[in-house]
């Protein structure tokens, strides 16, 4: 288990994380969320002893990570936003290379090789120098350097930062076969891949924890929240602005751009509020067109907008 106690970080005169407490059982994957600036990679680089706390603990496996850091990092696969490559060598040397480093006995060093270049996907580009490589088999050899000495904890930042739909695709599903039996937190601004991925979800902002659950327990504390998606041709600037003017509305977002003056918007009126038919009225009473209009439940998106606004 990881357990982060009273955590608290500054810079100066700059408050980062603000007495941050929570934990992380084994066998478990937890996202980790926030907007930019939230205190997210402050956090991994205490758990992962690149930094230390200005006050507060972090236990892995009951092991302090100020008393004890190199048992606790020998526990812990860390992949950090920028994957640590040296691009001049192969993959295969790499491989070795970590290997090498992780003190892994020399006679088991070709078969865990083995084993994470086929859990990883890397069997075809063993060869390849890395700076040949795609951002996909990037992430995926950053991957294999994480979990290359088994530990038993994962700490990923950002680990689909920059992918195709694809890709991403392909690393969530890595990430949900590796924390079968590890302890996984990772951050990410997907939140389409905190829902697939994670069985549990903390949102932070500003350095403290607004709300944690799961994926469908945090939709859910959000009061079951009915919202209006409608997709509108005509002057972006102008339809915001109206639609905002509207009774009874509480926020407006603009999700997509299909073309130049076609946008589509996520209206929240009040509870209890039916604003289809003024909505209507507006659009029409404007000569704009509606391309597209449907009732949704509130997402886990809506959720993050309204704990981290």
């Amino acid at each position: 288990m990881i357990e982060i106690k009273n955590l608290t970080k500054k810079f100066g005169q700059n408050l980062i994380l603000d007495n941050l407490s929570f934990s992380a059982a084994k066998g478990e994957i937890l996202g980790f969320l926030g907007p930019n600036g939230a205190g997210k990679t402050t956090t991994m680089k205490i758990i992962t002893s690149f930094w230390q706390p200005t006050s507060g603990q972090v236990l892995i496996d009951g092991l302090d990570t100020a008393a004890d850091s190199l048992a606790t990092r020998e526990k812990i696969g860390y992949l950090p936003e920028t994957v640590p490559l040296y691009e001049d060598m192969r993959v295969l040397e790499y491989l070795r290379f970590i290997a090498e480093i992780r003190w892994l006995e020399k006679d088991k060093i070709k078969a865990r090789i083995d084993q994470v270049a086929s859990i990883c996907g890397l069997n075809k580009v063993l060869f390849q120098t890395i700076d040949e490589l795609s951002k996909g088999f990037r992430q995926r050899l950053g991957l294999a350097q994480a979990i290359m000495h088994q530990p038993d904890f994962l700490i990923l930042d950002e680990p689909t930062t920059g992918l195709d739909p694809n890709q991403i695709v392909e690393i969530r599903d890595l990430i949900k076969t590796i924390g079968r039996e590890k302890t996984v937190i990772f951050s990410t601004h997907i939140l389409s891949e905190v829902s697939a991925t994670c069985d549990r979800v903390i949102i932070i902002n500003n350095g403290r924890i607004v709300g944690q659950g799961s994926p469908r327990e945090l939709v859910a504390k959000s009061g079951g929240r009915e919202l209006i998606y409608v997709k509108i041709k005509g002057p972006q600037a102008e339809v915001l602005k109206q639609l905002k003017e509207m009774e009874n509305v509480i926020d407006i977002n603009v999700k997509d751009r299909e073309a130049e003056d076609i946008y589509g918007y996520e209206v929240e009126p009040k509870p209890g509020v039916d604003m289809r038919e003024y909505l209507s009225m507006t659009v029409m009473k404007n000569n704009w067109s509606i391309l597209e209009f449907s009732r949704q439940s509130a997402s886990l998106e809506s959720v993050f907008r309204e704990l981290t606004k």
